[in-house]
Order: C-alpha cells, then structure tokens, then sequence
C-alpha cells in the first residue's frame, strides 16, 4: 500500500533523512512506483516508467550510505524526466509518431546532472508534440489529466510533470520553458515551477545550441526544492556555449525574509482579460508580501497583444527550423497545431525574423524601466483556470471584442527577456477550487530573489493540500 505522507515528502526532506539511514532509498523508490502505478492510469502523466532500473539504481544509493560514501543533495530522491530530453537507451519521443522509436545515444546535460546529484530517474514524463503548446495532448501518448479535477488540462508542455509531482509520484521532475512550459502546468497543478535565467541550467537538448527562448527547470511541492533543482543542475558546462560562467550560491534554504524588497505589481500587464478570482489570489499574495515587510507598488508594464504574437512567431520559426522536415512523411500522424506552425514559419523571411529582435528590445526596454527600481514584478502566471484536457475540447471561435487579450497564459513574453528568471507559485485558489499561481519576474539571473520572494508567498499560504485521487 502506498504511504501518502512518503509519497508527498518534499526532497529537503527526503534527502537528509536517507543520508542518515533513517529512510532507505529503496523504501522511497519503491513506494513512487507504487503511487506512479496506482495515479498513471488515471492521468496519464508517464510514457515510461524504468522500475527495474529506477530499484537497482536506488539499492547502489542505499549501499553508497551504508559505506559512508560522499552523497550528493538528491542521494536517493526519486526524480522524473520530460519526454523531450534525450536519455541514453531509452526512447524519448518528443510525444511524435516522428520520435516514436528514438533511442538517443546520451544523456542531455540535465539527466546527468539530476544523476550525479544521486537522483533516482524513475521515468519519463508526457508532452504535447514537440512540446508544442500550453495542454498535454499528444498525438502519441494522448490526453494527461489533471489530479484537482480530471476533466482539465494540467497545462503544457511539461504537464506530465507537473501532474506527476501535484499527484505524489515525485517530488522533483525536470521541464522546459520556451514560452510557460514549465510555468503554465505548475500553476494548474499547484505546484512550484522556475525558468531560470538564460543558460542558467545548461541546455543541449535541441538541435541548435543558439536558441534564446528555451530554458530547463524544475516542477516542485515547495520553493525549497526548486532551490536544490537548480543548485544540482546549474552550470556553467561546454555542453552549452550559452551557459551561465559564474553559479549562484545555492547550498542553504532560501530565506524566507523579504523586509525591505522593493516589488512591482501589475495584475493584467496592461492588457490581459484576469479572472477575478485569480486577481483576489494575486492581490492577497502581494498583500501577504506587505505584510512580511516587501514595499509593493502597482505599476503598468505597457505590454499589448503583440508582445505575445512576437514570441508566437518566433516560435513558429523554431518549430519550422527544427521539425518542418519530418511533415512530409508523417503529416497525417501530426498535431494539426504543430503543422499550423510550421507552416506559419516556413512563410517568414530572415528579414522579418530579423526584425523581431527589434521589437524584443522594445520589450526589454519597458521591463528594464520597472525592474531599475523593483527587485522582482508580480503578475498572474495564468489569466483563467485549467481549460478542458483534450486538444477536440479547447475553446474555440473569436474572443469577446472588449478591448483585452484573452490568452490564459501570461507567460510567454518574459520567455522573450529570456535572462530573467521568473517563478511561478501557488498562492491560493479559485472559485473552483482550482490552483492559482503567482509570477515572479526577477533581474537577469538573479534566481535567489525570485525564489526569496516565492519562499515568503509559500509561508503565507495554508499547508500543502492534497488532490483528491
């Protein structure tokens, strides 16, 4: 039978408490692929679970204490990997019939890493195809789920992260961010999700090591083990020139003090049609910051509807670049919002990609007047609640003509200010009963603020719940 409190122990805890043998890493691995097995067919948020490997890898952690051996600050915590980053002989199909029987030759950098810090990689977790969009529902693997309420998207593209970790599968699993991939799920699920600074977790998953919208980063239960996520994984490493030179400082808990922080507030961005009952969550986690000794301030960040047709075009563009190759062989097996994409960017010229550098530095010129004087802004992560789990059910038809952008995520643009570190956490719920998530854009590469800030939100909200499954 699987033991619940185990099962949603976070890795702070876990850790220490395997390294003095009060916990065996056996006990606990086990235990995740019982909770893996009995949730999974209910939310489908595996493609693959490595049971025979994820046990032995756990006995070598138990041996490994048992002889005193050096241990690293995962020893014998089970983690997940998203299925679009490559691992040595096991399949990654980036949720495609494309991928369908890909069997990399190595490890990306960040399976490595969350191994060498004595993790115990359990599995691989689903996505939409090529991590396309912001709901998991691939042609492959088809529909996740999410555990508050199954009949909901737990968001894209690491959804099957994230769902793994609200559920009690894993207390840490790896995502990417190109456009809210990471933070869009954690927000639905309620759980913890960083995109860390630009090359702050090396990334060598894509094709091109040149991207500047594309970040690795944690789904978490607490701010405190995305804190070890990040101090476990970050570079720098020539696996990616982009990569960060200079770590940050991670080895103690985040403080929990934000007295004296200067913070921006801006519950629309400008433009964005917000829930009122995701404002009264973001309100009252800002209010909960006053009230630790945060200074806040309302401030209008001028963002528009094109901020956010500028990332879809580069992205776009992406998709094309990477994956317009394969449509002539497998068109009718794809997602149509992919083809949609690679159309779109198969159209554009150099010149208008070009172009769009122009209009990112508008953007970031705009970010840069608010940040000058606040240490981080806060904003919703998602607009509205978790929209139905299957692709045929999403809403469709024109928005309401009223003037506001009527996207559910408002992530995407700060993937265009991709230096910025931005974190999302739970700060309460809605008139569902659905998670809320909080944002927290930070100064370039400065992840210990973001996470100072997102430690004193989660001091300020009731304990962790559980979904009802």
């Amino acid at each position: 039978m699987v033991d619940r409190d185990l099962a949603f122990m976070p890795a702070g805890r876990l850790a220490p408490l395997i390294a003095s043998g009060q916990l065996s890493p056996v006990e606990v691995t086990s235990n995740a692929l019982e909770r893996i097995e009995e949730v999974n067919p209910v939310l489908n948020c595996f493609c693959f679970v490595w049971a025979d490997e994820a046990l032995e890898a756990a006995q070598r952690a138990a041996e490994a204490v048992a002889r005193g051996r050096p241990l690293g600050p995962l020893h014998g915590v089970p983690v997940a990997l998203k299925d679009t980053t490559p691992t040595a002989g096991h399949r990654t199909t980036l949720g495609s019939y494309t991928h369908e029987h890909w069997v990399p030759d190595r490890d990306a950098y960040v399976a490595r890493a969350l191994r060498r810090a004595g993790g115990i990689v359990v599995g691989k977790t689903t996505t939409p195809e090529f991590a396309c969009c912001g709901i998991t529902d691939s042609p492959l693997w088809g529909v996740t789920r999410n555990p508050w309420d199954r009949s909901r998207s737990p968001g894209g593209s690491s959804g099957g992260s994230a769902a793994a970790v609200a559920s009690g599968c894993v207390p840490l699993a790896e995502g990417s961010d190109m456009g809210g991939s990471v933070r869009i799920p954690a927000a639905w699920c309620g759980v913890v999700g960083l995109k860390p600074g630009l090359g702050r977790i090396p990334m060598d998953t894509l094709p091109g090591l040149f991207d500047t919208i594309s970040h690795h980063g944690p789904l978490a239960g607490t701010v405190d083990d995305a804190r070890i996520f990040l101090m476990a994984t970050q570079g720098p490493d020539d696996s990616d020139i982009l990569s960060t030179p200079v770590p940050l400082d991670l080895a103690g808990p985040v403080p929990g003090s934000v007295d004296g922080l200067r913070l921006a507030l801006s519950v629309d961005l400008g433009c964005w049609a917000v829930d009122p009952a995701i404002e009264r969550a973001v309100r009252g986690a800002a209010e909960a910051l006053v009230e630790a000794g945060a200074q806040v301030e309302e401030v209008d960040l001028h963002l528009t509807p094109r901020d956010e047709e500028v990332w879809g075009e580069l992205w776009s563009v992406f998709m094309a670049a990477y994956y317009g190759h394969l449509v002539p062989g497998y068109r009718d097996r794809m997602d149509p919002t992919v083809l949609e994409l690679i159309e779109r960017g198969s159209s554009m010229s150099a010149v208008q990609l070009k172009k769009l550098e122009l209009e990112r530095t508008d953007l970031w010129r705009r970010m840069a007047a608010v940040l000058e004087g606040h240490e981080a802004l806060l904003c919703p992560t998602m607009a509205q609640g978790p929209t139905p789990a299957a692709r045929a059910e999403q809403p469709s038809g024109p928005p309401p003509d009223d003037g506001r952008h009527h996207a559910p995520d408002m992530t995407a643009p700060f993937n265009l200010v991709s230096p910025c570190p931005v974190l999302s956490v739970p700060c309460g719920r809605d008139d569902q009963g659905l998670p809320v998530g909080l944002q927290v854009v930070g100064r370039r590469w400065q992840e210990d603020t973001v996470l100072r800030v997102g430690q004193a939100v989660e001091a300020a909200q009731p304990p962790r719940r559980r979904p009802p499954l």
